[in-house]
């Protein structure tokens, strides 16, 4: 029989660090994307490229030279422990930290792209009724870019609860501090404990069908209300 005192803790752990992330990187991105959508500088492809790059590398990869980045024996990772008196690996912050590298394109590229079909006309009309860029920034580009929030906060998310290898590199797996669903299913199947394997794999196949459904489901009534 399976307990709910046996899988709830590496769920309610997961939703924490996703929502976390998914927060932190709206915040984050959302300059990034916006400068990306409207500079004309020579170092936009290399910040794009940069900023795409967990798409591509191995998590493994990008988790190797996170906790070397993040250990207490590099510079981050030793003012961390001065400050704090803890590390950042093997940490759910180092989990947050990792996170917010692993998951940023799937932030920047839907708010980029949104920025660069709302387009500098509503900017203009609104710079002729004075706003400030500020103003017109949060009154007129943001709403019509609602469509790219909602799909990176999501997309967000849902990236941030499948993660496996960048997780396992820097939080290794630590029961109430670390243990995500990823890494609670890796070590069921370690042990043969198929069943509550089954359980979380079940959820996580139904939790990205839902999460996906609803990207299209939300995109389709966008495109609806602008026709």
């Amino acid at each position: 029989m399976l307990s709910i005192a046996e899988i709830w803790p590496p769920v309610s752990l997961t939703i924490e660090l996703a929502a976390i992330t998914a927060v932190l990187l709206l915040l984050i991105g959302t300059p990034l994307a916006w400068w990306l959508a409207h500079t004309r500088s020579r170092i936009r492809p290399v910040v794009e490229a940069v900023t795409a790059l967990p798409l591509v590398l191995p998590p493994t990869v990008l988790g190797f030279y996170l906790l070397v980045l993040l250990g207490p024996a590099a510079p981050i990772g030793k003012l961390w422990v001065d400050l704090t008196g803890t590390t950042l690996t093997f940490s759910f912050t180092g989990l947050v930290v990792a996170s917010l590298f692993y998951s940023l394109p799937f932030t920047v590229q839907p708010l980029q792209t949104a920025f660069e079909t709302v387009g500098r006309a509503p900017l203009e009309a609104a710079a002729t009724l004075r706003a400030s860029p500020f103003d017109a920034f949060l009154t007129v580009a943001s709403p019509l870019a609602l469509r790219g929030y909602v799909t990176a906060a999501v997309l967000t998310f849902a990236h941030t609860v499948g993660e496996f290898g960048v997780v396992l590199m820097v939080g290794g797996n630590i029961p109430g501090a670390t243990k995500v669903i990823s890494i609670a299913i890796y070590e069921n199947v370690e042990t043969l404990n198929y069943a509550t394997a089954h359980v979380l794999s079940g959820g996580m196949i139904a939790f990205s069908f839902v999460v996906l459904l609803a990207v299209y489901i939300l995109n389709r009534r966008f495109r609806v209300g602008r026709a």
